[in-house]
């Protein structure tokens, strides 16, 4: 019976009781148990015969040779190191005497019998096999086979030392053998598991062949020799075994002495000499079971690399072209630095270049040769990878090509290469990497085949149309340039070497970056084609600036336009072996940055930065936010690499500053907070480069910048990030003390480095903010408008071209739609308001004929500001006053800068429009004497351009949309009188329709004359502020203003307030100096003044004596003489001023009355008007006497407002409002403008009632003429008296019914049933309900 001497899980190491995954041991009878745990099947793989020995024959043995063991121990212990495994496990067998075997797992010998339990009754025939343990039987080798690596594992999972022991019989114990005893059996146990496993090799899976390569590792740690002996006798002994079974054993080979830190000498030279003999071999197994046998000898590289060494040498050297398993191992060599050791590393390299030198000969040998170009063009397992073997070849012939003198055997050889397959990738940067070794030392004869080869037609014809057929030879031809240049670039002087092709070679890379997809970045295409761009800036002769400048935006379209990160990855995820997209990306954007820096470098001026820069500005602005982010990026890394490399040089100023500036502020308030980033820490290194230039940085800072990395340092990935997904942000200890400028906010920022620029960058700055604002982004205008604001606000008062500015802001604001965008963009014009006025006043004018909402609105924000408003007038009136007369009238269509004179008109027209803007409300009344002597004077000058006037361009003038600038005159003098408060005298002017006389040049006189009169007899405030600016007009070299001041100065004359600014000698010295000017019409003028009744007080009493004659002259029967003399009547009553006609005054009264229901249109309308003077000339103490007179007049008037004539309408409204305003009523502005401007029966009605509430003591009197004009044979003047006795009765019914005689009634029922036919509907509606109240009344008043 067999059973361990100890529970399993207590002879268990610690870290083996973790992993112990089999079942535990029990009391069994079964001796198959041993069998199988300790003494395994050991079954021949290859075929061989084996036999079976039954465990009781096993066990007899060993009990007879027990005797024989302990007595001849010492004589063997020395010998037993010197045996073979198979021996020592033969001499472990024989030894043992006891029919039953005991494990102890900690090592300890067992004193405990076990019962014998009875065995089974298997058979077995024993077959002697001198090196290998006897077999058991077959079915325990098939139990075996179908076991788990388990079986490995419990033999791992005992404690070391493992002892088999002799255990004794039932009826007898066997004597414990000796210590020296117990080494010898577990060597020997140790050799049989060993052994055991090597044939275990041949049917192993691969989970079972990586577990006995760990533990046969394992067993070499701590047996080195042991293991090393058994696998190399294993190979010498089984000569027949399998190749499959030896290439296996050749894996565990490489690994076990790959573990190993030491290994012995004797072993070296076994092991070297057995793959040596394997490594040629051929098998079924092909390539695969060489490169086994090869890699065993890479191994044996870390203990012995002298003897590999040499034998590798003496193999390459024959003279014949070597096997590939040697070029295997060379290549393996070369590309894993891990096998070498630091100092055999280098060895190995110069070993390599001696090879190359000696292998020069070679190449003259017709056999070598070709069989080198077959090796390099063959196919491999795989097109996608290199073998060792032909990587290690393109970098041997680049070598040998190297070394070689001769140059036509050189080019002849490259030809050859570049005209094999440039299908595959690997082939064709090996085919690179040949040429690139080759121009090391070669230079003129790679380039001269290299570009016979890029001239050729495939190649050009691949680049141009990137067939996918082609593909290869555009890859291919890439490679071969970047591996050309970088090793052009590294050789000593490289700088001097002239290449004459550079310009197509740029033309090649930028047509091949041309034609890239726009949606995918799947290959490494772009990025080393900016490789190659870059190499190439170092060479000469320079770029060409065109080419540059098509390349850079070829280049950064091609890269900047690609679509986002995640929708790049989209794109790979169909495929079966996806690109790195990340990386790509990353590699792609650093050589961006790369080529970037290269630039500056070989050319490190301001204006090479500024050309750079200038390709950059417009995806700066891009409309999408991962443009914009990339090209900021770029920005932020170049100014980095500036600042800290210090290479740029700083003797001239910045190109441009302030148009980097303005761009890197604006994206400082960008919508994406990585771009807000990346262009504050960009603007920190400008800042830093500014201070550089200026010569500002302390010493310090110097010296801690030039401890940061380069770009060709290891630190370069400092230089640049590829990626797009994450802010990139300052860190604090990047920044030295005087860094503060990257803590700041964006707004701080850039105050800092605008008090910096000069005025002329400043002025570049605002610009760019000024064209931001024409963007299509919104988010761009409000960022360019806060930055403009930013900009004006703190440097806007020196600044120059401030007019162009004012303009290029007009035209972008028409486009903003943003309103806080739009009122930002206005505060500008606000700021710049402060000390730039005229400037800006000048540049809106040409943009102020017509006047619209924009414009309208910039005026506004010129004058927000109360001085601003006042002196945007005022210069606005000089530029008016600037009045050239132009050669012709036709020229009206010219821009105000062609033509000055349509400066004045743009000038009157912005006046005209500002007078109603709320900033400007407060200038115009300060302003108001100025501005109005300046439009009557542009007035005449606008007569004075259309004199003469033809009828075809008046007629034009009326068809045309815009008004004309006669009709703009006059509104802005109406407007000015309107909205400052002086609509007394507008309503003079208006209600007498004595507006259109300033239409005509010859009435120009009339009508500055009415309006000064009526200012004057309005008592206007501002007489005396007028006068005080007549004087200075008086002396204007201009006529038109001479003219307008004489004009107004003689009707001021008759007010009382002249005097309190002019005295009385005064006024007569300037009326007499204007006698000897030399317009006659102003001569005429100052006399007219100078015989004024001011100076005449003697005057009034011999006109006041000429009225009774006159007024004799009413009666008569000429109806023009008549005219004459009423209109004679009112110029006497206007001379007579403030004196007036006195006593006579009733007599004009009565007489005036009378004619006014007169049959003659002409005499009714002078009546009128001089009725109307004379309440004019009336004071409160005459009114007295003349109020029944006034009161009588009212109805009159009222009723002849609807007269057919319009000369009586006109004089009949502003009589009736001369003699309201004469008695006070109120509202009299409401009055005014019912009396100018409305029609109908609401107008109606409120005259009516007007009258009614003030005259409520004349009543009957009004009642009664309303009843007389019944009797009119104007049927308007019968309408509208019977509408006033309806309106009357209505309201009054009582007081009508009792004033009325049958008569009357009689009279009201006709007249009204007359009105029901009127043609007017409302009229009809009204006099059907007025006879139907006639009736009621009628009928109350008989009862």
């Amino acid at each position: 019976m067999i059973r361990p001497s100890t529970s399993h899980r207590e002879c268990l190491r610690p870290e083996d009781q973790e992993t112990d995954m089999r079942p535990h041991w029990g009391h069994t009878s079964s001796t198959r148990m041993l069998t199988q745990a300790h003494v395994p099947n050991l079954p021949s793989s290859d075929g061989a015969g084996s036999t079976s020995l039954s465990l009781e024959g096993c066990c007899r043995h060993w009990s007879h040779c027990d005797l024989r063991v302990r007595s001849g121990h010492q004589r063997r212990a020395s010998a037993q190191d010197r045996a073979s495994p198979s021996v020592r496990i033969g001499l472990a067998i024989g030894t043992c005497g006891s029919p039953a075997l005991s494990l102890n797992m900690d090592g300890q010998q067992s004193n405990r019998s076990h019962s014998r339990s009875s065995t089974d009754g298997t058979s077995s025939a024993l077959s002697h096999n001198p090196r290998i343990l006897s077999h058991v039987s077959v079915s325990t080798k098939e139990s075996l086979c179908t076991k788990e690596p388990q079986d490995y594992a419990s033999l791992d999972r005992q404690s070391h030392p493992a002892t088999i022991m002799l255990c004794s019989s039932k009826s007898s114990q066997a004597s414990l053998v000796s210590k020296e005893h117990q080494l010898f059996m577990e060597e020997a146990y140790n050799s049989a598991i060993c052994f055991k496993m090597l044939q275990d090799i041949a049917t192993s899976d691969p989970l079972q062949l990586k577990y006995i390569t760990k533990k046969l590792k394992k067993m070499a740690q701590r047996t080195p020799n042991l293991v090393m002996e058994t696998i190399h006798d294993y190979f010498k002994d089984n000569a027949e075994i399998s190749s499959r079974h030896r290439f296996r054993l050749f894996q565990v080979l490489q690994a076990v002495i790959g573990a190993l830190d030491v290994l012995e000498e004797i072993w070296q030279r076994n092991f070297m000499q057995l793959a040596l003999e394997h490594m040629t071999k051929s098998t079924e197994l092909d390539d695969i079971y060489q490169d086994a046998a090869s890699n065993v000898l890479l191994a044996l590289c870390r203990h012995s690399w002298p003897a590999v060494a040499k034998h590798l040498e003496t193999e390459l050297l024959t003279g014949v072209f070597p096997h590939r398993s040697l070029l295997f191992v060379m290549g393996v060599l070369s590309s894993q630095e891990e096998l070498l050791k630091k100092e055999d590393r280098e060895s190995w390299k110069e070993l390599l270049s001696q090879m190359a030198r000696k292998s020069v000969p070679f190449l003259n040998t017709d056999v070598w040769s070709k069989e080198l170009l077959w090796s390099l063009t063959k196919s491999s397992r795989t097109q996608q990878e290199h073998t060792p073997e032909k990587a290690f070849l393109f970098t041997y012939y680049g070598l040998i090509l190297q070394a070689e003198e001769d140059s036509s055997n050189i080019r002849t050889h490259l030809k050859t290469l570049l005209e094999t397959s440039h299908q595959w990738p690997k082939q064709r940067e090996g085919i690179a990497l040949t040429v690139g070794l080759v121009a090391v030392r070669h230079l003129d004869d790679a380039w001269a085949i290299l570009e016979q080869f890029g001239r050729s037609t495939p190649i050009k014809w691949s680049l141009q149309n990137l067939s996918l057929k082609d593909e290869t030879l555009k890859q291919s031809f890439l490679t071969a340039i970047m591996m050309l240049v970088g090793a052009i670039s590294r050789s000593e002087g490289a700088h001097s070497y002239e290449f004459s092709q550079t310009s197509e070679l740029l033309e090649c890379l930028t047509t091949l970056m041309e034609k890239e997809p726009q949606d995918t970045l799947l290959t490494s295409i772009r990025q080393q084609a900016i490789h190659i761009v870059a190499s190439l800036s170092a060479l000469r002769p320079p770029m060409d600036v065109d080419k540059k400048s098509r390349l850079l935006s070829v280049c950064f379209r091609s890269i900047f336009a690609l679509p986002l990160l995640d929708a790049l990855e989209k794109h790979s995820c169909l495929f079966l072996e996806p690109p790195n997209i990340q990386g790509l990306y990353s590699q792609t954007m650093e050589a961006v940055d790369h080529m970037l820096q290269c630039f500056m470098m070989q050319n490190p001026t301001v204006n090479e930065l500024y050309f750079l820069l200038s390709h950059l500005y417009v995806w700066l602005a891009s409309e999408k936010a991962h443009e914009r982010q990339r090209a900021v990026h770029r920005c932020m890394i170049l100014f980095k690499f500036l600042h800290c490399k210090r290479c740029l040089e700083t003797k001239e100023n910045f190109r441009r500053m302030g148009q980097l500036v303005a761009m890197l502020g604006i994206l400082c308030q960008d919508s994406d907070r990585t771009i807000q980033c990346l262009s504050l820490e960009a603007m920190g290194h400008l800042y830093q480069l500014l201070m550089q230039q200026k010569a500002e940085v302390p010493e310090m800072e110097r010296e801690t910048r030039q401890e940061l990395a380069l770009p060709d340092a290891p630190g370069a990935a400092f230089w640049s990030s590829g990626d797009q997904r994450g802010a990139l942000l300052i860190p604090q200890d990047m920044a030295s003390k005087n860094d503060s400028i990257f803590f700041m906010s964006s707004n701080q920022a850039t105050k800092e480095i605008m008090s910096h620029l000069a005025m002329t960058e400043l002025t570049d700055l605002i610009w760019t903010a000024i064209d931001g604002l024409g963007s299509t982004s919104s988010s761009w205008v409000q960022a360019a408008a806060d930055l403009l604001s930013l900009a004006i606000q703190e440097h806007g008062d020196n600044l120059a071209t401030v007019g162009k500015m004012g303009q290029a802001i007009h035209h972008h604001l028409c486009a903003i739609q943003m309103p806080q965008a739009k009122e930002s963009a206005l505060h500008v014009i606000t700021l710049l308001a402060r000390n730039h006025i005229p400037e800006l006043v000048a540049a809106f004018l040409d943009f102020s004929t017509p006047l619209d909402s924009h414009s309208f609105r910039l005026w506004r924000a010129l004058g927000a500001e109360e001085p601003a408003s006042h002196l945007v007038l005022t210069v606005l009136m000089a530029w008016m006053q600037k009045r050239p007369l132009p050669s012709s009238a036709s020229d009206s269509s010219a821009c105000p800068v062609e033509k000055p004179h349509l400066r004045s008109l743009a000038a009157m027209n912005t006046i005209h429009e500002l007078q109603f803007a709320r900033e400007f409300k407060k200038a115009v009344r300060d302003t108001f004497p100025q501005l109005f002597l300046a439009l009557l004077a542009q007035m005449h000058y606008i007569m004075e351009l259309n004199q003469p006037t033809e009828p075809e361009q008046e007629q034009k003038a009326q068809e045309s949309a815009m008004p004309s600038p006669q009709s703009t005159s006059l509104e802005a003098l109406k407007s000015l009188l309107s909205t400052t408060g002086h609509w007394h005298d507008f309503a003079h002017l208006e209600l007498q329709s004595a507006w259109e006389h300033f239409t005509s040049i010859h009435t120009y006189p009339q009508a500055v004359g009415l309006l000064a009169r009526a200012m004057v007899q309005n008592h206007c405030k501002e007489i005396k502020a007028i006068v005080s600016y007549l004087l200075p007009s008086l002396q204007s070299q201009q006529e038109r203003e001479r003219k307008t001041a004489i004009l107004v100065l003689i009707e001021f004359l008759y007010s009382p307030a002249l005097l309190e600014v002019l005295s009385k000698q005064a006024a007569l010295t300037v009326l007499a100096q204007s006698l000897q000017d030399t317009c006659s019409e102003i001569r005429v003028a100052s006399l007219q003044g100078l015989g004024n009744i001011l100076f005449h007080t003697e005057k009034g009493t011999l006109l006041r004596g000429q009225l009774p004659a006159f007024l004799n002259g009413f009666f008569q029967n000429n109806e023009a003489v008549v005219v004459g003399i009423m209109g004679l009547v009112s110029d006497i009553l206007h001379r007579l001023g403030t004196e007036g006609a006195g006593a006579q005054s009733l007599s004009i009264a009565i007489n005036a009355r009378y004619f006014f229901d007169d049959e003659r249109d002409n005499i009714r309308a002078a009546a009128m008007a001089l009725f109307g003077d004379l309440v004019a000339t009336m004071t409160d103490r005459e009114l007295t006497g003349l109020r029944s007179q006034v009161c009588q007049s009212m109805v009159p008037l009222l009723l002849y407002l609807k007269d057919q004539c319009p000369a009586v309408v006109t004089q009949a409204k502003f009589a009736f409002y001369r003699c309201a305003v004469l008695l006070r009523w109120q509202p009299r502005h409401t009055l005014f403008c019912t009396l100018a401007w409305e029609t109908g029966l609401s107008a109606r009605h409120f005259l009516w009632t007007c009258l009614m509430t003030h005259s409520e003591k004349e009543f009957s009197i009004h009642l009664s003429q309303a009843i007389n004009y019944l009797h009119s044979h104007h049927r308007h003047i019968k309408t509208w008296a019977a509408l006033f006795i309806g309106y009357t009765t209505c309201y009054q019914p009582q007081a009508v019914t009792q004033m009325v005689n049958d008569m009357d009634t009689k009279l009201l029922f006709s007249t009204f049933k007359d009105l029901k036919k009127d043609p007017e509907p409302a009229i009809r509606e009204f006099a059907t309900r007025q006879l139907e109240f006639l009736r009621e009344v009628s009928a109350r008043s008989k009862k």
